[in-house]
């Protein structure tokens, strides 16, 4: 995700001119409709330049943003950037949402736009970072790391692309079965908590990464017809959830990202990169897998055939180039 080092601010591309007259109209709006606080309007201006700076970086409009690019944004001033800004507290993450929900609620009612980005915006609970996520550009550069056509690449290659693909938890990538992954329908069986499954719709580039391995990677590996583990060590045993750190973290700090890894990291990133693309909060839900029944109560149990058109529209390596 983007990051603006203090002392390179100067230097970063500045938000538009469009953009400060909008935000000037709601300081307004603010200042002599609701009669906020001189200390309010100007923290909430701070908010907002920042905003504007993380915007421009990203080439993006105000009022064409998407519900990921203010979790993005939300992040990564969480998180501080490591060159000097440090992470900001939880009630300060807290006030940059209320003001963006505000700035977006007063451009809606101003007929500047006609969705509401920031209508389901979520800030971390206190004393807990949201979780990180890298941007799409990240994530390229992270698949990128495996290469070579050797087994154990192929395999982590395949893993990788997986594991963005759908979303899966560490557990459930080393519990699936060869079986499990349907390459010619593009869907994966998950086992998730409770022993629960579910099927997820997986895109073009991961189907070829496991079928190149499942070709050239798995046969080299595997030593014991009788292995039914999609994913195996180097001596052809099941892949264990530590060996699989090993993996991501791996090619994850010859990538520059080591510092800011998980397996987990890949899941939060599929589900923000899902929903920043345009799809529903219930379809990425459903594809999590989330166990909490006062969560998974609030929304509609969707079909194996609409959550392939949820998920191909919106997640950014489903498709094979022609």
């Amino acid at each position: 995700m983007a990051t603006i080092a203090p002392e390179r601010e100067a230097a970063a591309k500045q938000p538009s001119e469009r953009y400060e007259t909008l935000v000037l109209d709601f300081l307004a709006h603010l200042e002599f409709e609701r009669g906020l606080s001189r200390n309010t309007l100007a923290a909430y201006r701070t908010d907002l330049l920042q905003f504007g700076r993380f915007l421009a970086e990203r080439d993006r409009d105000a009022t064409s943003v998407k519900p990921g690019d203010l979790s993005d944004f939300l992040a990564d001033v969480a998180q501080g950037d490591g060159n000097g800004r440090a992470p900001c507290s939880t009630a300060t993450v807290n006030r940059k949402a209320a003001c963006l929900r505000s700035f977006y609620r007063h451009l809606r009612r101003e007929e500047e736009i006609e969705d509401d980005p920031a209508a389901r915006l979520e800030t971390p609970r206190r004393g807990k970072k949201l979780p990180e996520v890298l941007s799409y550009a990240e994530v390229q550069r992270l698949l990128a790391q495996p290469r070579g056509d050797d087994a154990a690449t192929l395999r982590d290659r395949a893993l990788l692309e997986l594991m963005y693909a759908s979303g899966l938890r560490a557990s459930e990538t080393i519990s699936l079965e060869i079986s499990d992954v349907d390459l010619e329908h593009g869907i994966v069986r998950a086992r998730g908590k409770g022993s629960k499954e579910r099927l997820v719709p997986v895109g073009g580039k991961a189907i070829a990464a496991v079928r190149m391995y499942l070709r050239s990677g798995s046969p080299e590996m595997v030593r014991s017809n009788d292995e039914r583990k999609l994913f195996v060590n180097f001596r052809g045993g099941p892949l264990t959830r530590q060996g699989l750190y090993k993996i991501v973290l791996r090619h994850a700090e010859s990538a520059g990202l080591g510092d800011r890894m998980s397996p987990h990291t890949l899941r939060h990133s599929f589900a923000t990169h899902l929903l920043s693309g345009g799809c529903d909060l219930r379809s990425v839900q459903e594809m999590l897998g989330h166990a909490d029944l006062s969560t998974t109560q609030l929304y509609t149990h969707l079909s194996g055939e609409e959550l392939k058109v949820a998920y191909f529209k919106a997640h950014p390596r489903a498709h094979l180039p022609h």
